[in-house]
């Protein structure tokens, strides 16, 4: 592996402005949002509008990711994406929610998720999360995706291959009438094969007009979550995938997550909507 420095914190740029004509989610200024109180199961006029957020979402995290390159900050890559949700009419929902004070997660190396983009600069063999969530027509779309910048070791790259890979395999196995922790089952089941680690405290979540609706999507086999798939609902599904330990250490900002032996850790997540036969991705770009 990278025998690159651990990271540390950078310095914060000044808040991002957000034109007044784009609607904020109702969690902007207040300490925390409001709990959900509607279905899982949406209906196809609520699906339509994540359709266009999770395109949004997609699109932006795309623009950001062209950007990635040993010397560009991840402040850099906030920029990039806040600049598209906004241009396109869309609220980046991470801004102001629950204090986070950026635009996307940015996670470097041994970061699991969660990262606040900063003056940190992106160094040759780094691997990097980002985590894109749009906010349009009352909805949510979330995404992430790992990214190389330069020349990265063999043992990180097979490491976003195969945390990509898990997630396909996750969303082939989301089917009506079984319940939600086969795909935590698929996941873990297919990271044992390389030594992964699976993390167990962060998961995937329900979805909708609110950005966490409640509804826990775990990525390893749990007994304990048995929700019945049911045609409609919608959830992200985002497996962090670890060269070691699936234990964790928090920073003091309160929001960075990195792993407790500091080996990297690489994501992968999209949002769905369960259909008749399976699932539908809504964040396509």
């Amino acid at each position: 592996m990278s025998g690159q420095s651990l990271l540390v914190p950078g310095e914060l740029s000044p808040h991002r402005s957000v034109p007044g004509s784009i609607r904020r989610p109702e969690y902007v200024g207040k300490p925390a949002p409001s709990p959900y109180t509607g279905p899982e199961v949406q209906d196809s006029d609520t699906v339509e509008r994540m359709r266009i957020a999770g395109r949004i979402a997609a699109q932006a995290m795309e623009e950001a990711a062209k950007h990635i390159a040993p010397g560009v900050t991840t402040d850099e890559l906030d920029r990039v994406a806040h600049e598209f949700m906004c241009d396109h009419g869309a609220y980046p929902s991470t801004l102001g929610y629950r204090g986070f004070p950026k635009s996307l997660c940015a996670s470097i190396n041994e970061v699991i998720c969660h990262g606040i983009p900063d003056s940190t600069v992106l160094r040759d063999g780094d691997i990097v999360n980002l985590d894109v969530t749009a906010y349009i027509n009352g909805v949510h779309g979330d995404n992430n995706a790992t990214y190389l910048c330069g020349d990265v070791d063999e043992e990180s790259r097979l490491l976003v291959e195969r945390t990509r890979e898990s997630l396909n395999r996750a969303i082939k196995a989301v089917k009506p009438g079984r319940q939600i922790n086969i795909i935590g089952r698929v996941i873990e089941s297919y990271a044992k094969r390389f030594g992964y680690g699976v993390v167990r405290d962060f998961t995937g979540h329900g979805i909708n007009s609110s950005f966490h609706s409640g509804l826990i999507v775990p990525h390893y086999d749990s007994p304990h979550h048995t929700t019945e798939i049911k045609t409609g609902m919608t959830f992200t599904i985002e497996p962090m995938l670890t060269l070691g330990t699936h234990d964790y250490d928090m920073w003091d900002d309160g929001w960075t997550v990195v792993t407790k032996d500091r080996k990297r850790t690489a994501q992968f997540e999209h949002t769905l909507v369960v259909t008749e036969t399976g699932a539908e991705i809504l964040t396509l770009p």
